[in-house]
């Protein structure tokens, strides 16, 4: 088993910058993917960014050039740098862990509120 738990939501005002951290415990060592997910209230959830094993990212295009995700494979952590941020990308951020064996964990959600 895998528990994820995330940190760093919060407000900010457009144009400003958060940080979401997330940390891994249990069984890491199965871990192949992680990521961040977001969704708002009657949407579904989308995947914003993910990075594998070996360190190759994918973002939604959305984001690209305004975020950054990396990991520590040792220490079973992922975070999500966002720069630039626009009311647009106000929602829940989840963290995602994706098992060798294909199984999805999910942490429990950090909101973050892009507001004037």
């Amino acid at each position: 088993q895998v528990q994820l738990v995330e940190s760093g939501g919060g407000l900010v005002q457009p144009g400003e910058s958060l940080r979401l951290s997330c940390a891994a415990s249990g069984s890491i060592s199965v871990i192949y993917v992680m990521g961040w997910y977001r969704q708002n209230p009657g949407k579904q959830r989308e995947q914003v960014a993910t990075i594998a094993i070996g360190g190759s990212t994918n973002y939604v295009d959305s984001v690209k050039g305004r975020f950054t995700i990396s990991r520590d494979n040792a220490k079973g952590t992922v975070t999500l740098q966002m720069n630039s941020l626009k009311p647009e990308d106000t929602a829940v951020y989840y963290c995602h862990a994706e098992s060798y064996m294909h199984r999805y964990y999910w942490g429990q959600g950090t909101q973050v509120t892009v507001s004037a």
